[in-house]
């Protein structure tokens, strides 16, 4: 009965949270359990294995998320002195990290966690609204709140990019939604990138994106490194 009740109430806090978000109801996350299935669990097993190989210290960081998380070959370096685990793979969606999160998530003592998830709004048919995108997030912290209740949530704005200029408008808003929640929720951190990835005339600067026009280059992940551990830096106190 205890569980129960409990259950009841996490979900009403939960749908307070997502409304001051302006996420109007809770996501049925079990319609993207197939999906998430099919495209990622090969992903999810490969970055499960590592677990089994690799030693962090329980200080670490967390960071979770797609492609520019996995691709990140310089983290370590470019995040010093805080120590990185990097658990990203190619192509996340909220939607999948909605169905994945315990798994990436739990098995990691940590001092904090990171999220920067970019592929929800693409252009694609199979694009999610952002309101959804913010529902999707508020689930996923929801998630995250059972293994580690205390542990410090940041959310990477995501970025501009000239790959995706046309539905930048829908990727603004649900990088809007989410800073709204993480403002209104405890120990949950917004980083803004949208300022140093856009130039004065409001463009994505191309600089800091390799030939595809939408993943960083290795002068983007070194202004990306320093906006995170700025704000890493405010809320932890630094690395020690």
């Amino acid at each position: 009965m205890r569980d129960k009740k409990w259950k009841e109430w996490s979900m009403i806090f939960l749908l307070v949270i997502l409304h001051s978000a302006g996420a109007t109801a809770l996501i049925d996350v079990e319609k993207y359990r197939a999906g998430a299935n099919k495209y990622w669990a090969n992903d999810i097993a490969a970055l499960e294995k590592l677990n089994a190989s690799e030693i962090h210290p329980e200080n670490a960081i967390l960071f979770v998320g797609s492609s520019s998380i996995r691709a990140w070959e310089t983290i370590g370096l470019d995040l010093a002195p805080y120590p990185p685990i990097q658990r990203g793979y190619g192509g996340a969606r909220w939607s999948d990290l909605a169905i994945f999160a315990e798994r990436l998530v739990a098995p990691h003592p940590c001092r904090a966690i990171v999220f920067f998830v970019a592929n929800d709004i693409s252009g694609g048919k199979y694009d999610r609204t952002p309101e959804e995108v913010s529902a999707l997030f508020a689930h996923v912290l929801h998630t995250v709140r059972k293994s580690h209740p205390e542990a410090p949530i940041f959310y990477i704005a995501v970025t501009p990019t000239q790959k995706r200029a046309a539905v930048w408008p829908a990727i603004r808003e649900g990088n809007e939604r989410i800073r709204s929640y993480c403002t209104a929720t405890a120990n949950c951190y917004f980083i803004d990138t949208e300022n140093i990835f856009l130039d004065a005339q409001g463009h994505p600067r191309n600089e800091f994106f390799l030939a595809d026009q939408l993943h960083l280059n290795k002068k983007g992940y070194a202004i990306w490194a320093r906006a995170i551990k700025s704000q890493l830096d405010t809320v932890l106190g630094g690395a020690h």
